[in-house]
């Protein structure tokens, strides 16, 4: 038999004294519990910027791009640069799930979905722009090679921004199923702990009768590994396809070979700074510290910093390379981005692409929560100059001097791209308020090798120690000293509970059928007689204090029976008994 030995330098992945209930629960509850102020006041915002966005997009389409900031020398501007930025934010959830899926990387299991929902939410954004730009939105389906009344009407397929169409549509219907597909298990979780009819039909149909059979888990992941396969090239093939939009001009500045790989790069590092915002955001928000851990916060820095190291390299390269080049159009390029009236756009994108991730090599600081979100923001912030500056500062100045003018964006420029960074935020919330956002059953299959409660029990008891039968009881004690003194806790709390509901006297009461009790059964019942909770007078008497004394001496559904309002419940069967 192999040994279950690890090294000590592996952190736990799962913190806490975690059973697989506890699991369970700690994900359904931000779909099963009720939203908090918070989540509204982040969602009213989002919603505001979005219907502004709204706004200024149907006063575009109405009016015409003349309304944008546009000019016959600088004719790709605002709309393109927002594109490629939501295309290289959408890259770092294919990656994270697709190639650390194939490399068997334990870390990306609570991390995954949330990236892969920023996935499509992004290229749906990125998707907005170019269907707006073409100013008549309503003719997009001529992209399509399909015949139409016109006559003949073929697409070029020599173009790039026709291999844009393709590219995107394909990357986002196969980050769709995969996403899908790896939500199955949770749809399902959520099913079945359903209490209300309508959830559990509605959640009955997305799971697509997933019954957790030995025969799905199969198919699950055969399916999930041909699908990583699939999008592992797409992680590569999008972004390079976009960087030809550029790389095939003849413009100083864009006609270069090193944009593919540079713009892979870029895209991947924005990417998972942005993942690394809403991560940071929501293990805070739906209190999930104890499954998004400092290291996972962590690993993504050391990938930030990688990436933004190469994107280092390639900025020095392309100066090279224009230097060395001697055509003087393109040393004019880029002596024009660091010095010319765009001057502060290029040092800035520097400053965050370049300096900012080098402060990840000390622990300290790549081990920091604040510090950390800050630095996902500011990584964020440069990669849109960095888009900026290559569309912009390249444009503006072109071969006549009689042409050259300046861009500023406009009111509607702006509102746009507010509009649709609140679309992203909405439809996050949501996705976060709906669907599971940690794949539990993935979680589960890492427990018993990165849970801390199961490491310790190998510390303790040897390497040899049977740790996949926990004992009962290791998963809800806080430590072991405390296990002796468990059954004294346990009567403390049944005290506890009847002190604040009454007790049951058999000799003068007469027990109540609590079945009648939406959410209780024919076991719940039985364990509350065994608590000496035998009438609906009792449970009408449960306070906060009392819900939450149940939970902790049942442990099981825990929140259920505040959800469902026992106490209201058993008020009204008592007075219509």
């Amino acid at each position: 038999m192999a040994s279950h030995y690890e090294a000590p330098i592996r952190k736990p992945l799962v913190l806490g004294e975690k059973s697989y209930h506890d699991v369970t629960v700690d994900v359904a509850a931000p779909v099963e519990g009720k939203a908090n102020r918070a989540w509204w006041i982040v969602f009213g915002i989002s919603l505001a910027a979005f219907l502004w966005g709204v706004g200024c997009i149907i006063y575009t389409i109405s009016t015409g791009i003349g309304v944008w900031g546009l000019n016959p020398t600088v004719n790709w501007a605002w709309d393109i640069t927002n594109f490629v930025w939501w295309v290289g934010i959408g890259h770092a959830g294919t990656l994270i799930s697709a190639v650390l899926l194939l490399f068997r990387q334990k870390w990306r299991m609570a991390i995954n979905r949330s990236a892969e929902a920023m996935t499509i939410f992004s290229v749906i954004q990125a998707g907005l722009f170019p269907i707006i730009h073409m100013g008549r939105p309503w003719l997009a389906y001529w992209v399509l090679p399909i015949p139409n009344q016109f006559g003949s009407l073929w697409v070029n397929f020599n173009s790039p921004l026709l291999w844009d169409v393709f590219a995107i549509s394909t990357y986002l219907s196969v980050s769709l199923v995969f996403w899908w597909t790896g939500l199955l298990p949770d749809f399902a979780m959520i099913r079945d702990r359903a209490i209300t009819p309508f959830t559990k039909r509605v959640y009955s149909i997305l799971s697509f009768g997933w019954s957790g059979r030995a025969k799905d888990w199969q198919r699950f992941e055969e399916v999930s590994l041909v699908l990583a396969g699939l999008a592992t090239p797409l992680v590569l093939s999008v972004h390079t396809i976009v960087s030809f939009d550029f790389a095939t001009s003849v413009i100083p500045g864009w006609h270069t070979t090193i944009f593919p790989p540079y713009f892979v790069a870029g895209a991947i590092f924005s990417g998972f700074a942005m993942v690394q915002t809403l991560l940071i955001i929501m293990r805070k928000v739906s209190h999930l510290e104890d499954y998004i851990t400092i290291q996972h916060i962590e690993l993504m820095n050391i990938v930030i910093m990688i990436t933004g190291s190469i994107v280092g390299v390639a900025y020095i390269t392309e100066l090279f390379i224009a230097w060395y080049s001697g055509v003087e159009y393109e040393q004019y390029a880029f002596l024009n981005r660091a010095t010319g009236p765009y001057w502060w756009a290029y040092w800035a994108m520097m400053t965050c692409n370049v300096f900012s991730p080098q402060f990840m090599w000390f622990k300290k600081l790549r081990t920091s929560i604040m510090f950390s979100f800050f630095i996902s923001i500011v990584v964020n912030i440069g990669m849109w100059f960095e888009r900026f500056v290559i569309i912009v500062t390249s444009l503006h100045r072109d071969y006549l001097p009689s042409s050259w003018t300046m861009f500023s964006p406009t009111f509607v420029d702006i509102g746009i791209f507010i509009g649709t960074i609140g679309f992203f935020f909405v439809l996050f919330l949501l996705y976060a308020r709906t669907f599971p956002v940690i794949a539990q059953a993935e979680v589960k299959s890492i427990l018993k090798g990165s849970g801390e409660g199961y490491k310790r029990l190998r510390a303790e008891h040897g390497d040899d120690v049977k740790h996949y039968t926990m004992p009962e009881g290791v998963a809800s004690a806080p430590a072991p000293a405390k296990e002796s003194s468990s059954e004294e806790d346990h009567s403390e709390k049944i005290q506890d509970l009847l002190s604040g509901i009454g007790s049951f006297d058999p000799e003068t009461q007469t027990a109540d059928d609590l079945k009648l009790i939406s959410g209780v059964g024919p076991k719940m019942e039985e364990k509350l007689h065994q608590l000496g909770i035998y009438t609906f007078e009792q449970v009408s008497k449960m306070t906060d204090k009392e819900y939450d004394l149940l939970d902790s001496i049942l442990d099981e559904f825990p929140g259920r029976a505040k959800r469902d309002d026992w106490a209201g419940q058993a008020n009204k069967l008592k007075n219509n008994s």
